[in-house]
């Protein structure tokens, strides 16, 4: 049987009811062939065909060029007897269809039958029929198969030498089954079928009991020797059976045994097969597999004690031979050797290396080689945890931990005992699923210029993404597994830049669109404090914004950009892009439209003649923030766009700070604006480059009002 499952050319298996006994399909070049075995396919070998046909012609078909073949499959109706059957009462006969030939056909097939088990076969029909065993196997009955209606039966007493045929039905039937009675008193068989197609069903009982003149007496018994091909010993044992001598036709009964005596014989070589790991080579010998470590078979064997050797042989399961060469096949008691742990293998129990955050995750420890249970194995997970087992035999059922944070892991085991230690390791990415994505790009950039892109995920993770830019045009993505790149765009105009972030099997991703230009302007604006209680952090009313100041300004709409500050409701940056260019402009009439546009906008939130409704009854005016416009932004790096604009807005600020508590006393509103901003130390801190040169400006720098007031009288005093 374990020959079986090693060789997946075998097809068809069937058991004869002799223990030890099968009969399998095997395919070998392409054709199948039925195949015999004797000691539970330790050997193979193919079936003898007869040596005359029914006629009694001769047959010749020699050995290995030509032999019987046989059906095997089982019926799928349990009242028919299929292309095979044999009983357990009835020891040694095997009833089947087949054919002889080169190969299994299913042409030209005809019944044959075998009374030794297998060793000699006789032909019996020339069409197929079905089989069944009366009386304990004594007698044969046949039918044709029900694809042809018949009205008779055939019966044989001598394990089917000699048929005779009996009437059973005045019509022709369709035979779909038969039933035969159990008991000893019950000698009945019920056959059932149809006249034709279309007529209901039919139930004809008959009682066989009469064909019976008598029951069998001790006379009417002959012994039979199990054997294959003259070799009486099958599976260590040599058995005799007791069979009713063929044409008597005396009812067996109840009270017949099968086996009269089983004597054990002496261990032979066809009485062992191949130990696990061993295949047999061509000169018969069972030498160990190129895939099979011999040190493997100590691996649970601890220093002290004994474990057992394979010789690379052992004998077929359920032999029962003895002595001979079972001592020399037999494996061999040894002591357990000590040696270093070599082989350790770290696996998870699905072979994933991947996993969910606070899921729990088993890992599996394997050694090949050393004395397991002297073996002290530590396990780190990765993430600042680690477990300690005195031996390997506790590390069965695995180890689990769970994950409390996302990320790469380096997960490492070592076992180590008094000679030496092994190690090994693997990653496992443990991720949690990404819920939001937002893509951190400025608005305007300066064509040919470096710009660097963010994407920022929610929840963070730390290495366990694929981030995917699209940008512009590209119809292929740069992949990385930062979450930032750096990117110059080289044609003028609006592009999009989109960003996939891939987590597990979920992917995500945001959208920006970017201006690229040679040069532009922007302006910082603020809005009056009431939009902040109708549209906290709410940056979709940019797009409101910039129609309003488009419509008041008269500037095109694709020159007009207005980007909103995360976080700051009623701030904004207005960039001003140049107008296109004709081929006839060159860019220093360009910058003059441009800075023309730029006045007439400056004009305009002076004269606070941009304003919006933001519901009824509540406007919403627009201001300025700086007191002067910034220069042109261009690929020079002198210029800094947007941070350029930021320090000279603070730069302003600081001298307007001052000049408002210096001269307070002559602008009695901007004293009270003062006095309720003076407790907040808010410092202005410059963005414009990386040094920190720049001043850093807080409002407790300037003198408070008291302050002016002492400073004031001290100074009449000194002068009277």
């Amino acid at each position: 049987m374990t020959r079986f499952a090693e060789h997946a050319e075998y097809e068809p298996l069937y058991h004869t009811g002799i223990e030890g006994m099968l009969i399998a399909n095997r395919k070998v070049e392409n054709q199948v062939k039925t195949y015999i075995t004797y000691n539970k396919g330790r050997d193979w070998r193919l079936l003898q065909a007869p040596t005359t046909d029914l006629a009694g012609n001769p047959i010749h078909c020699v050995l290995p060029f030509c032999s019987l073949h046989l059906q095997l499959q089982m019926s799928e109706n349990p009242y028919l007897s299929g292309s095979i059957s044999t009983k357990s009462s009835a020891p040694g006969v095997i009833v089947a269809i087949g054919n002889i030939g080169s190969e299994l056909s299913y042409n030209n097939v005809a019944m044959f039958i075998s009374s030794d088990a297998g060793n000699n076969w006789r032909q019996i029909f020339e069409e197929e029929h079905n089989v069944w065993f009366l009386d304990k196997g004594g007698a044969l009955v046949a039918v044709k198969q029900p694809t042809v209606p018949t009205r008779h039966l055939w019966i044989s007493f001598d394990e089917g030498r000699q048929w005779t045929r009996h009437s059973f039905s005045a019509m022709p039937l369709f035979v779909d089954g038969v039933l035969v009675e159990a008991g000893a008193e019950n000698q009945i068989m019920t056959f059932f079928g149809h006249f034709s197609h279309r007529s209901e069903w039919q139930l004809i009982k008959i009682d066989y009991k009469s064909i019976f003149t008598r029951r069998c007496t001790e006379g009417d018994y002959q012994t039979w020797h199990l054997h294959n091909q003259g070799e009486p010993c099958i599976m260590g044992q040599k058995q005799i059976y007791m069979k009713r001598r063929p044409g008597n036709y005396c009812m067996v009964g109840w009270d017949n045994s099968r086996i009269l005596s089983a004597e054990p014989c002496i261990c032979r070589a066809h009485d062992f097969e191949c130990d696990y790991g061993f295949e047999r080579r061509g000169d018969g010998n069972c030498l160990p597999a190129f895939w099979f470590n011999l040190s493997t078979l100590s691996r649970s064997c601890s220093q002290g004690q004994n474990y057992l050797n394979s010789t690379g042989y052992r004998k077929v399961v359920a032999n029962n031979c003895t002595k001979g060469v079972k001592e020399m096949y037999t494996a061999r008691k040894q002591q357990c050797p000590n040696r270093p742990p070599r082989g350790l293998v770290l696996t998870t129990r699905d072979d994933k290396l991947t996993a969910n955050m606070g899921s729990n995750v088993t890992f599996l420890v394997r050694l090949e080689e050393g004395d397991s249970m002297r073996t002290n194995i530590q396990l780190d997970f990765g993430d600042g945890t680690a477990v300690s087992y005195s031996n390997l035999s506790w590390t069965q059922e695995g180890i689990r931990h769970v994950y409390r944070s996302a990320g790469i892991f380096r997960v490492t085991v070592q076992a180590e005992n008094s000679l030496g230690f092994d190690s090994s390791s693997l990653y496992l990415h443990v991720t949690c699923p990404v819920e939001h994505i937002q893509l951190l790009a400025p608005y305007v950039v300066i064509k040919n210029k470096e710009v660097n892109l963010t994407a920022v995920v929610w929840p963070s993770h730390f290495r366990t993404l694929t981030y995917f830019w699209w940008l512009g045009n590209n119809t292929e993505p740069i992949i990385t597994l930062d979450s930032s790149v750096s990117h110059t765009f080289s044609t003028e105009g609006m592009v999009t830049v989109t960003v996939q972030v891939s987590s597990g099997d979920s992917i995500l991703q945001d959208t920006r669109s970017i201006a690229i230009q040679e040069f532009f302007k922007s302006l910082l604006l603020s809005f009056s404090p009431n939009l902040d209680e109708a549209n906290p952090d709410i940056p979709e009313w940019r797009q409101d914004v910039g129609r309003v100041i488009k419509k008041v300004a008269d500037i095109p709409e694709e020159q007009l950009l207005v980007a909103v500050f995360p976080g700051i409701p009623t701030a904004a940056e207005l960039f001003l892009l140049p107008p296109p260019r004709n081929q006839s402009d060159g860019r220093k009439q360009t910058e003059e439209d441009l800075v023309q546009i730029s006045e007439i906008l400056v004009n305009a939130l002076n004269q606070i003649s941009v304003e919006f409704e933001l519901k009824p009854g509540s406007r919403v005016i627009v201001y300025i923030t700086q007191l002067t416009l910034a220069p042109l932004v261009d690929s020079i790096p002198r210029h800094s766009s947007s941070a350029m604009l930021m320090l000279l807005s603070v730069v302003f600020l600081g001298l307007a700070v001052f000049l408002i508590y210096k001269f307070k006393r002559k602008i009695p509103w901007i004293n009270i604006y003062a006095e309720v901003n003076h407790e907040k130390e808010q410092e202005m801190i410059s963005t414009v480059g990386q040094n920190d040169t720049t001043p850093k400006i807080t409002l407790s720098e300037f003198s408070t009002q008291k302050e002016l007031m002492e400073k004031e009288l001290e100074a009449r005093a000194k002068r009277e």
